[in-house]
């Protein structure tokens, strides 16, 4: 396997895996969540997600499950590696403490003042906050371990594609910086400290495509890679429509997030085009 390819996947994913030191560093720079910008910019990563994972990832692993195993077996494995992939995503999801789940949209304002009305003391304030920051990051971490390989994976196979997919995630990436940073500031008083939990909890994305890479790679083959990228598919789907679109609704702009998500999918559809 050629060795550039590899490093270049490596790259995309722990790129998109650490935009969450993204919004770590703009959280600590405003005191005011934009919410038009972060409800667009989240429709267009879920529309760009759910372009690529119908139009090509899908269909990429159809073509190879049914070039090993016939049009009708092969058709109903893809089907199985799909909703395998949502159900593999939502199990993640359901073993997460719900007030620690990334899933849950915050910003900047509800951060900082949370827990404030349930609190006797100063310091009982700063644990519950320090608590939220840590558990937010450790699920975080969790959660971005299957995106890492998809990233990876995709990546892999095509390049241009593996681009898409990292800024998509990247961008999405960008508030659960904001959740795990902030309350860890406002509760130690140190940016640094913040950054750095944040920082750690988007490492999981490039070990997840570490771990990918030397357990599956080495029995790649149309089977596995079929049913890999099937899964893939159903995994981004599936963060979309329970992450992304709902939480840029949750910011309070709900036509904007559908108006990023169109744009999400014309952009990702042009540069298929594109790459013809």
């Amino acid at each position: 396997m050629d060795i550039g390819a590899v490093l270049f996947a490596f790259g995309l994913t722990l790129f998109a895996g650490l935009a969450t030191g993204i919004g770590s560093a703009l959280a600590f720079f405003t005191d005011k969540t934009n919410t038009k910008f972060l409800s667009v910019a989240l429709g267009f990563s879920a529309g760009v997600m759910i372009y690529v994972s119908m139009v090509e990832i899908f269909v990429k692993a159809k073509d190879a499950l049914t070039a090993a195993h016939g049009l009708k077996l092969g058709s109903w494995i893809t089907v199985a590696g799909f909703f395998g992939g949502m159900f593999f995503i939502a199990a993640i999801d359901r073993l997460l403490p719900e007030s620690e789940n990334p899933h849950e949209a915050h910003t900047v304002e509800e951060m900082t003042h949370e827990g404030t009305d349930h609190v006797s003391s100063h310091h009982e304030h700063n644990e519950k906050l320090m608590r939220t920051g840590v558990f937010t990051a450790l699920a975080i971490a969790i959660h971005n371990f299957p995106e890492g390989l998809a990233t990876f994976t995709a990546a892999l196979t095509d390049p241009s594609l593996g681009v898409a997919i990292a800024v998509a995630i990247a961008i999405h990436n960008i508030p659960e910086g904001i959740a795990v940073s902030v309350p860890i500031y406002f509760a130690t008083g140190s940016r640094l400290k913040a950054f750095k939990l944040s920082f750690l909890s988007g490492l999981s994305e490039p070990v997840g495509a570490l771990v990918g890479y030397l357990l599956l790679y080495r029995f790649m083959n149309d089977t596995v890679f079929g049913i890999l990228f099937a899964s893939v598919a159903g995994i981004m789907v599936f963060i979309s429509v329970d992450e992304l679109l709902p939480s840029a609704r949750e910011y309070g702009e709900a036509h904007l997030s559908i108006y990023g998500m169109v744009a999400g999918m014309m952009v990702m559809a042009v540069s298929l085009l594109l790459f013809l």
